[in-house]
This record gives C-alpha cells, structure tokens and sequence, in this order.
C-alpha cells in the first residue's frame, strides 16, 4: 500500500529545514506521495495556544538553541542557529511554494522548500526579499515567473486552505505530518512516519 503524507511546515523553521530531506528521501523509498502544504504558522498558533518565538519564556528560548545545535550535530547538518535573518516573514515564500506545487508538481515545490529552507538556516539569506526568492527559482530551475504567479488570488486561497486544513488535522506545530489522519508533530518524530510508511 503507498501512502501519501500530508507535509505541514513553515519555511522559515529550523526544525522543517532539519527534518525535510529526510522526510524527503523515506518519502521516495516507500513510493509515498507528499502533498506539500505550507501553512501560516501564526495563524495555526491563534487557536493552539502556540507562542511566536520573541513571546515564549526566556528559558524555552534558550532551550531552542541548545536543542538546534544537538541536531544538528546529531544529523550533521549545518545550521546557524541565530541566522542573519531571523526571525522572518514568511509568507511570500509560502505563497511561492503553493505556486511552484501548483504549476509544476510536489517534486518542484518540495525542492524550493529545501532551498528556502537552506537559504535561511545555511546561507543566511533574506527569503522575505523578492530578489533573493527569484534566485532561488532559478537555482532550482524553476520559472521566474512562479513569482508574479504566487501573488494571484488562487494562491493566497490555496495557502488559506493548507492552514485551515492544518487546523482541522489538529496541527499545532510545524513541520507535522499526517499519514492516514494519524499525526506526527516534529522533525524528531521521522523515525516514527519512517514505521507508518513501512506499515
């Protein structure tokens, strides 16, 4: 039996850019399709009783950093754990992920994921800026006009969709993955949906 994972994230987590290509590659050894659904974690945040990072407790921030410098020794990954730019908006590369799986397909919109997902955590690039969006198209191969695309009213409907979507699913957090209507909350629990698609 092939699964499909429903893959909700924010581009601008640490904690999808640690756990995408893994998800990724278990994805495509089990014949899985994952339908890629970046969400509004802001909005997700609004009816979970999640925090942004500047509003949570001292200690809890600083606990964020540890955990972010453990994985990414454990998984040797790089990562800067206080990029340039961050914390960042993340909306029009979003809405240029829903483009991109919208256009061209999941393999697209997965592969601008990990780029957007690099380009924060590894290149400390500014992906609210147009410009370095539009280089990252085209580092990926992609159409630049997938920007303009990503500006037009189905898109924002779409990534209004995945955030509703999210919601229902009992999202709270990003990246989850729903397998089956079965949840699973964090890069940490990969070795878990690894389990699910071999099921």
């Amino acid at each position: 039996m092939r699964h499909t994972v429903d893959y909700y994230f924010a581009p601008n987590s640490p904690w999808t850019y640690l756990g995408h290509a893994r998800l990724a590659k278990m994805a495509a050894a089990r014949g899985a399709t994952v339908r890629v659904l970046p969400v509004n974690l802001g909005d997700v945040f609004s009816t979970s009783g999640g925090l942004p990072l500047p509003q949570r407790a001292p200690q809890r921030q600083a606990y964020r950093l540890v955990e972010l410098k453990r994985f990414s020794e454990a998984l040797e990954m790089p990562l800067n754990v206080q990029p340039q730019f961050f914390p960042v908006a993340a909306d029009d590369a979003a809405r240029l992920i829903v483009a991109a799986e919208m256009t061209k397909g999941s393999n697209a919109a997965m592969a601008l994921t990990g780029a957007i997902c690099t380009a924060v955590w590894v290149q400390e690039r500014n992906i609210a800026d147009a410009a370095v969006l539009g280089e990252l198209l085209a580092e990926c191969g992609l159409d630049a006009g997938l920007l303009q695309r990503s500006q037009e009213a189905d898109v924002q409907a779409r990534y209004e969709q995945n955030t509703q979507a999210a919601k229902d699913a009992g999202v709270f957090g990003a990246p989850s993955y729903v397998i089956d209507g079965e949840l699973f909350w964090g890069q940490d629990r990969l070795d878990f949906v690894k389990r699910r698609l071999h099921a």
